[in-house]
């Protein structure tokens, strides 16, 4: 099974094709490997006929070291390094190893996933943004159609099924790990019927630090995932090697925590109304809606949590975001929305639109805050996927000091799921706005969102440590 969402991306009729564009890229690579002399020298002062030195090497590149190709399919993206996999029998041995080892790049251009309601069930499609096309991906049961999507962070996106209970899925692998049980979350009691069989949940509404008074509600199995979840994250443990899952849930977005290969989660109280995270060196970081910063020990066996630095409350800010920047410095981000003057959809009461993405960087010290405007040559991803700040020189098919955002908001994409999406590209120094793809390929429930391919497996996570 660990080939049936990956098949889907391979055409055939495309292979003769791309082994030939392949070639091309390994002809330009093999001077910057230490085992080949420099161009020149290699091609001995003479000219360079490209086409036919090219035609010369598909011939024998089969016969190329295994570690040679390796490290050339190192450097592609998903799509292509599939295809890579599927030229030849030597090539598939190299592209498996270089997957079984987990020696894969890391650096991938995002993609939207999303589903169509002209695919089946069990399909999940995939865009890519570096060759702006779509992949159908099919996908293990329940059928993806059928669950929420709450969260995506390296390569894993976190899925809620008809009986709320939380799967993580990576749609390259087809890999899928249940994640415990809903009802060991704090806020949230088994209901049993006469067979012993759970039929209902219970969901109170405490904090960590009012008890409240609304008594406990009870809903059906698969109502309860529209009122409790929110988003999720997967974050990769270098004490372990392993993962850790983290989510923000109702009552009050707040924060409950679950490792790999644990059988319940874990609540941290006692703050709430908590917009996003992030995750290093076994502490976590989190934003709540006043723009406290709050660090989470995570790393021993009692959790400890300090308020670390306050920025100044926006009160037109819908979703606040924690973003780790290349150059080593925190981002929040502020994503500012406001009505539409667009008509809304069929049955919505409203229809809210991203207007504004304003930025704060935070030095490594927690004692400065400033205002950035522009990001230059870096380029954001927001939504429901782990937030994210990268170089537009190390991928070229993104827009430098843009925000690619989707659509986050709690009650807009559970409250009225099938009305229009928020989702586009800002540009950072203007706020002008620019559609992802046109025409509109998504269905707007489970509302897309942004995920980072990744084709390892979940036991070679430890090695992602080096991304964080």
């Amino acid at each position: 099974m660990e080939t049936c969402s990956i098949a889907r991306i391979i055409r055939l009729q495309d292979l003769a094709m791309y082994r030939h564009k392949l070639c091309s890229l390994v002809f330009r690579l093999l001077p910057q490997l230490q085992c080949f002399p420099p161009l020149k020298k290699f091609c001995r002062d003479e000219p360079v006929n490209l086409a036919l030195t090219e035609t010369k090497m598909a011939a024998t590149l089969p016969e190329l070291p295994k570690d040679i190709l390796i490290l050339i399919f190192a450097a592609l993206e998903i799509p292509d390094l599939v295809r890579a996999g599927s030229v030849c029998s030597s090539w598939h041995s190299a592209y498996a190893e270089l997957r079984s080892l987990g020696k894969y790049k890391q650096g991938q251009t995002p993609c939207l996933v999303y589903t169509s309601e002209s695919d089946p069930d069990d399909v999940l499609s995939l865009y890519s943004l570096a060759e702006k096309r779509s992949y159908k991906l099919t996908l293990p049961q329940p059928p993806i159609c059928s669950r929420y999507l709450i969260g995506s962070s390296h390569g894993w996106l976190v899925t809620v099924d008809e009986r709320s209970e939380m799967h993580l899925l990576n749609p390259i692998t087809c890999e899928q790990i249940a994640l415990p049980s809903v009802t060991t979350i704090e806020h949230v009691k088994p209901i049993f019927d006469e067979h012993g069989d759970v039929c209902k949940y219970e969901m109170s509404w405490h904090t960590g630090t009012h008890r409240g008074h609304n008594p406990p509600s009870i809903f059906a199995l698969a109502e309860l995932r529209g009122r409790l979840y929110w988003k999720a994250f997967v974050f990769p443990d270098t004490s372990s090697g392993s993962y850790i899952v983290v989510l923000i849930h109702n009552p009050q977005c707040q924060l409950s925590f679950a490792k790999a290969g644990g059988d319940k989660w874990t609540w941290l109280p006692p703050d709430y109304l908590y917009d996003d995270c992030t995750y290093k060196d076994g502490i976590l970081y989190t934003v709540n809606v006043k723009g406290e910063f709050h660090a989470f020990d995570l790393s021993g066996p009692v959790v400890t949590v300090k308020m670390v630095i306050r920025v100044p409350e926006h009160y037109d800010c819908d979703t606040r975001y924690i973003v780790q920047a290349p150059w080593g410095s925190l981002l929040l981000v502020y994503r500012i929305v406001g009505d539409h003057d667009l008509e809304p959809e069929p049955g919505a009461s409203e229809y809210w639109n991203t207007k504004e993405i304003q930025i704060f960087e935070i030095d490594a010290l927690w004692s400065e805050i400033k205002v950035i405007h522009c990001l230059r040559d870096h380029v954001l991803f927001l939504g429901h996927n782990l937030s994210l700040c990268l170089s537009a020189d190390e991928y070229p098919a993104l827009k430098a000091n843009r925000s690619y955002f989707t659509d986050d908001n709690f009650l807009w994409t559970l409250g009225h799921k099938n009305s229009h999406r928020d989702m586009g590209i800002l540009k950072l120094d203007d706020n002008s706005r620019e559609e992802l793809v046109s025409p509109q390929l998504w269905s707007n429930c489970p509302a897309p969102m942004w995920i980072t391919p990744d084709p390892r497996k979940i036991n070679a996570m430890g090695s992602m440590s080096q991304q964080l």
